[in-house]
């Protein structure tokens, strides 16, 4: 039997919850909290609005009870037919009808994805701090083993002592980036034809399949490639049209994510590496591998709308 299916509009004072054709309104708080839960039985579907923070507190009292959905605010805003002036009772209405159109990836899932941009960004940040250091120490910003060991023998001072500080963080990190990724691996169909896409690994497919949910709730892969925030910008005027770089009004996590595979794409990926040599003599080093990122969520698109593994001959 399918799950009903609620919506919830959430301001910083006030829930408003669609459920079954009726309309309910409860304070932001945990009074309110207990009021929704009495209405929506366990198991429920509920779409979400990421609102910055007012949702989070819901999101964590309903906990495992319920199946929440956090739905980005483009996807509401491009929602088809949501028009006209904006309301906290149509919004609801909306996000619940936009829940029955997508996927069943849970928010568990999602959040894993957000751990996980936030650790490898986090990661990089702490290696360039670590490059900083060894060449404030006089030597070479390798971080082979061989070079850290040598660093870590010479005489303690404040930049030193810094570099061992790091240099636990970074194993830290690491160990934390691998458990995530582990821990994704349960969140998504392992056979999806996502991963016959070369340049698509395990975790970047884990993460892309996580943030996406069920890729039929976008009608073409415009608005794929936009919800991605990878679509270019582009201005006209009376001298011509001028490109502006790409919106990055999508999801952060999974444009990254793109961009993270193509720069393995163009090496493995025939469809992908073809295109970077057709564009390389007009765009050049992270515009050439932006549009890279965009082509390879169109094919992403296309396999998983269509339901067929990727072929390059298409």
């Amino acid at each position: 039997m399918e799950a009903p299916v609620a919506g919830i509009d959430i301001s910083k004072d006030k829930l408003v919850v669609y459920f079954q054709g009726k309309l309910y309104e409860f304070p932001n708080n945990k009074q309110g909290f207990e009021g929704v839960k009495q209405i929506l039985p366990k198991g429920c579907k509920i779409g979400i609005e990421s609102t910055g923070v007012y949702h989070i507190n819901l999101v964590k009292y309903l906990g495992n009870e319920y199946d929440v959905r956090i739905i980005n605010p483009l996807v509401l805003k491009r929602f088809k037919d949501f028009r006209g002036k904006k309301s906290d009772k149509n919004d609801a209405k909306k996000l619940a009808e936009l829940v029955v159109n997508m996927g069943s990836v849970t928010n568990e899932a999602r959040e894993l994805t957000s751990q996980w941009d936030f650790v490898t960004r986090s990661i990089v940040r702490v290696k360039n701090r670590l490059r900083r250091d060894l060449i404030l120490l006089g030597y070479r910003d390798s971080l082979s083993k061989e070079n850290l060991n040598e660093v870590l023998r010479g005489e303690d001072n404040v930049v030193l002592s810094e570099v061992r500080f790091l240099l636990g963080e970074l194993e830290r990190l690491e160990g934390r980036k691998r458990e995530i990724e582990e821990e994704l691996e349960n969140f998504v169909p392992k056979d999806s034809l996502i991963f016959t896409i070369p340049g698509i690994g395990r975790t970047l497919g884990c993460i892309i399949l996580a943030r996406v949910g069920d890729v039929r709730r976008f009608s073409d892969k415009r608005r794929f490639v936009a919800y991605c925030g990878l679509d270019p910008v582009v201005e006209s005027s009376g001298k011509g049209v001028v490109s502006r770089g790409i919106s990055k009004k999508g999801d952060a996590v999974l444009r990254r994510a793109f961009y993270l595979a193509a720069l393995t794409a163009i090496r493995v990926n025939p469809v992908i590496k073809r295109f970077y040599e057709e564009h390389k003599g007009r765009l050049r080093g992270n515009k050439l591998i932006i549009a890279c990122a965009r082509k390879l969520a169109v094919i992403t698109w296309a396999v998983l709308y269509y339901n067929k593994p990727f072929d390059a001959g298409e």
